[in-house]
């Protein structure tokens, strides 16, 4: 299933970076065809994936593993209702079939984390944060339907708590403990980290939310706020592991990438606040400059350990040694391709998609010598 919802990740990049130059459908379409068709999915697989070893307890269980699925068939619900093959309403009962299934995993997490042997690791709260959000997310696509005359405040609240609160709070309670177990490399630092950061970084996300809707000057402060927690992760990663580690290590670039991808994402939102830049622009690059570096990355990582589970093993090596290759150049592209976007350079799609096709040829490739 893990494997499934990565490649279905990657398949929803593809398609969303081929339809964007063509201006059909439409952007907030394309986003979430790519958001909850790939993206929202993978999350939840990832976090059914970690939270048994952020707790010491078992596999989650089968029913909860299918629900990725079920939000796979919410997200194309969504997608149709977007381009106008759906009733409208479609988008209202997307969003209430999919609150039950977050629920869920919320009251999971929740009772693992109590069952669990000895103090579960801090980042498990930060997935229930995450989640939380995306409740209150899910809850205003129905109030947007009930309440027209407030719909873009409800739209903008709506937007901010999905890409920073679920996405943006999953990546970063994520990235702590991910990044010393790709280069194999305890941190004791990170948990701390992570407790102390928790009630700034949802603060910072409530913040922008609400600010974006009713009052910017909230949202610049947010801004200032999260890009503080997004600069201390940063900064005790480099001080723990050094440039050199870092990037020579594919996926850890990848994912080190990812955080400059956020810090870039932050700063065209504000410059989209104050009127310079095109709001557009800054969901364009922020699939591309944040999004693409981090699944890249996490999957470089991930996929080995799905795909051959157990014990570490020299063919697994084999598989992170080769999809590792490039890591680092990629990322490069995915910056520099967020950059230009967010600058409303529409050429910078090439290169993520350049980016993109190059992991994709590197992971089939890896995968045919992994069968042979």
């Amino acid at each position: 299933m893990l494997i499934y919802l990565g490649l279905s990740a990657l398949a929803t990049f593809v398609t969303a970076l081929l339809l964007l130059p063509l201006g059909q459908p439409s952007l907030p379409a394309v986003a979430h065809l790519l958001l909850t068709v790939g993206i929202m999915p993978l999350i939840f697989g990832v976090i059914t994936h970690f939270v048994p070893v952020l707790t010491r307890s078992g596999a989650a269980p089968r029913s909860l593993l299918l629900a990725p699925i079920l939000l796979q068939l919410a997200g194309g619900v969504t997608f149709l209702a977007f381009i106008g093959e759906a009733p409208a309403a479609g988008l209202a009962a997307a969003a209430s079939g999919t609150l039950p299934l977050a629920a869920a995993l919320a009251g999971w997490m929740s009772l693992r984390a109590r069952r669990a042997l000895g103090t579960p690791h801090p980042c498990w709260r930060w997935y229930l944060a995450a989640i939380s959000l995306f409740c209150v997310a899910l809850l205003l696509v129905p109030a947007m339907a009930c309440w027209p005359q407030a719909h873009n405040a409800l739209r903008l609240l709506h937007l901010h708590l999905n890409v920073l609160g679920f996405v943006g709070l999953t990546a970063l309670g994520t990235l702590p403990v991910l990044l010393p177990t790709v280069l194999n490399s305890a941190d004791a630092t990170a948990a701390p980290r992570l407790r102390r950061n928790l009630p700034v970084a949802v603060g910072a996300v409530l913040m922008i939310a609400v600010g974006a809707a009713v009052w910017l000057p909230l949202a610049l402060v947010g801004t200032l706020l999260l890009g503080g927690v997004v600069l201390s992760l940063g900064y005790a990663s480099l001080l723990r592991h050094g440039w050199r580690r870092l990037f020579d290590d594919g996926a850890a670039a990848a994912l080190y990438g990812a955080l400059a991808g956020f810090l870039l994402l932050l700063g065209l939102g504000s410059g989209h606040a104050v009127g310079a830049l095109d709001g557009r622009d800054s969901i364009v690059a922020f699939i591309v400059g944040f999004l693409l570096p981090l699944v890249t990355g996490a999957l470089t990582h991930l996929l080995p350990v799905w795909l051959l589970r157990g014990k570490r093993t020299p063919r697994r090596d084999r598989l992170h040694v080769a999809l590792r290759r490039g890591g680092a150049q990629r990322a490069l592209l995915f910056l520099a391709a967020g950059a230009l976007l967010g600058s409303g350079v529409g050429a910078g799609l090439w290169p993520a998609l350049l980016g993109l096709l190059h992991f994709l040829g590197i992971l089939l490739q890896a995968l045919w010598a992994h069968r042979e």
